[in-house]
């Protein structure tokens, strides 16, 4: 197996991806613009474009021409928001107009809004220059992501969770459970949507499986406050201002 220096590797896989970025594309018709948002929920970053570069760094990289695979190990690849690092991964073809990248070891994929996945494997989907789609597997694999509204986290695992970048949408597969930092979701197929913040959950059809839904009680406003009537640092018999209280008179 012949070996090739990172840095060098690096350039030819960059200028794969920037002249195949820089080919023509036909003429496209403009897209109805959404309605503008509310403020309680900002319009999330647009998924990365094809002109965003392809940053990729790694320890060390193995090139073997005649089947032409590479292997990095302690990689990391970025595009825009999107993020993925391993161990170690594999790869065919020196660009990323269309090729199929397996990841191995210690995988976190971060992804926009503050979303997050770790597995143990990984596969990675380019498509014209573009990171498009990210399979991760595991026992189990997880995903989690700190929702806007709230300090509270949406979690969840499955063993297999595929993350579709243009869709911004998280599915969870078999043994799937989810939550919102709250309720509990487990089904046999859960779709989180990491932009809006929402999710979905369905049986397999054809079974007699059923989706399962926890949800935790609320409390009432003003419950558990009876303790917190007098201030802790206040001592008996002193009033407000640390005088002692006059004592009553026989």
């Amino acid at each position: 197996m012949a070996r090739s220096c990172p840095k060098l590797l690096l350039a030819s896989v960059l200028a794969g991806a920037a002249a195949a970025a820089q080919s023509p594309q036909p003429a496209q018709t403009a897209p109805a613009q959404p309605p503008p948002p509310s403020s309680a929920h900002p319009a999330p970053p647009a998924p990365a474009a094809p002109d965003q570069p392809i940053n990729l760094d790694a320890a060390s990289t193995e090139v073997d021409y005649r089947t032409n695979t590479l292997v990095f190990r302690d990689v990391v690849i970025s595009q825009g928001s999107t993020r993925v690092q391993a161990e170690h991964a594999r790869a065919t073809g020196l660009n990323f107009a269309n090729s199929r990248w397996t990841f191995e070891g210690k995988v976190r994929i971060d992804g926009e809004q503050h979303g997050a996945l770790r597995s143990d494997q990984a596969t990675v989907e380019f498509r014209d220059n573009r990171i498009a789609r990210a399979t991760i597997t595991g026992k189990p694999a997880e995903f989690e992501q700190k929702r806007n509204d709230s300090d509270q986290l949406a979690r969840g695992h499955a063993d297999e969770i595929v993350y579709d970048v243009s869709e911004g949408t998280v599915r969870l597969s078999e043994e799937a459970w989810l939550t919102d930092g709250q309720n509990e979701i487990s089904g046999s197929l859960l779709v989180y949507n990491v932009r809006a913040q929402r999710w979905q959950a369905s049986a397999a059809p054809g079974t007699d499986e059923r989706v399962h839904i926890t949800i935790a009680p609320r409390s009432a406003p003003g419950a558990g406050k009876s303790e917190a009537a007098q201030p802790p640092d206040r001592k008996p018999g002193k009033d407000e201002s640390g005088s002692p209280k006059p004592t009553a008179q026989p």
